[in-house]
């Protein structure tokens, strides 16, 4: 009889292990599930109208400000879990060219590796037009291979409109935008209208940004303040613009 209530009792402490591995196992899946809070695609503008001397200013705005002190210590301050990072050129309707695949931001070191590729790479297109609706069905392409994360959001910069093929609205209409928050940064002093351009018909989803450089020399200070507004969520209000009353709802 002895012999019985040790095995029932191995029984009983094995069923009780397996149920706890189990129970470690889901708890190990709703974590991994939870462990990225935003997804970040951003994507610059390498159109015709941007120099090369605009795309250096672009170049090494945009891996200075990961760099910088406020955006580093947004990134890796998350206690909800981790920043994933991918980076793009666009330019015209099949001219687009990924330099940051998706990166786990989780130390500085990952941080300086998406900032070195970025400074350290070759321009990839500098003859085609502005093809902003093919740019972001490519950008909503990215999201498929992210990871699941909690946040889901475009920052497209640029210095002009759209001047070749569908447009933003269209693209919004057409590819997998459901969940995917856009914002803008607009770099003034090519097109007069490109402020209206991205308020109008770039920004897109709820509470959804725009911030404007004055010129590719501003760049970096505003990439600089774009970036930790979007890793750490912040709302401020709606970027100024010069004509509200022409902004559709896209919410």
């Amino acid at each position: 009889m002895e012999q019985h209530g040790e095995h029932r009792s191995l029984v009983s402490l094995r069923a009780s292990l397996t149920c706890a591995l189990a129970l470690i196992a889901s708890g190990f899946a709703a974590s991994a599930e939870a462990a990225c809070r935003l997804a970040l695609v951003l994507a610059m503008d390498v159109s015709s109208s941007v120099s090369q001397e605009e795309y250096a200013l672009q170049q090494n705005g945009l891996a200075a400000a990961l760099l910088s002190e406020d955006v580093s210590r947004a990134i890796l301050q998350g206690s909800d879990g981790y920043v994933a990072l991918s980076v793009y050129e666009w330019s015209g309707r099949y001219q687009q060219s990924v330099i940051v695949d998706w990166l786990i931001l989780d130390s500085r070191a990952a941080i300086a590796q998406a900032a070195a590729r970025i400074a350290q790479s070759e321009r990839s297109y500098s003859r085609f037009p502005t093809a902003m609706g093919f740019s972001l069905g490519y950008g909503a392409g990215l999201f498929k291979s992210a990871p699941n994360c909690d946040r889901r959001v475009m920052d497209v910069s640029g210095d002009g409109i759209n001047n070749d093929g569908f447009g933003p609205l269209i693209a919004y209409r057409h590819f997998p935008f459901q969940g995917v928050t856009v914002n803008g940064l607009v770099i003034t002093g090519s097109d007069p209208d490109v402020e209206w351009f991205y308020e109008s018909e770039v920004l897109h989803g709820p509470q959804s940004f725009l911030e404007i450089a004055d010129g590719f020399e501003d760049f970096e200070r505003v990439m600089t303040r774009k970036l930790f507004r979007e890793i750490s969520n912040l709302m401020i209000g709606e970027a100024p613009t010069s004509r509200p009353s022409l902004r559709p709802s896209r919410l």
